[in-house]
């Protein structure tokens, strides 16, 4: 059986680990926000579609503070 988990930020304390952790956070960020704005336009991105309902007009870029670090994320307009 395994002890409680380790707390977030004593993850952060391990080194490499951290890495691993803030890339996971922002590729599930990214893909959360790829999801939805794919939903609410009808359409991928650059994607021709008759139900677009909307249009993508590329990026901006963002960072975002976690318990886990700074995060660069590239958010959708």
């Amino acid at each position: 059986m395994t002890h409680a988990p380790i707390a977030l930020t004593e993850l952060a304390e391990k080194g490499a680990d951290v890495d691993v952790l803030r890339q996971m956070v922002q590729f599930m960020a990214q893909r959360l926000m790829e999801l939805d704005v794919e939903g609410r336009c009808g359409a991928g991105y650059d994607e021709k579609s008759a139900a677009r309902l909307n249009r993508r007009n590329g990026y901006r870029d963002r960072t975002w503070d976690t318990r886990a670090g700074t995060v660069e994320l590239k958010i959708p307009k």
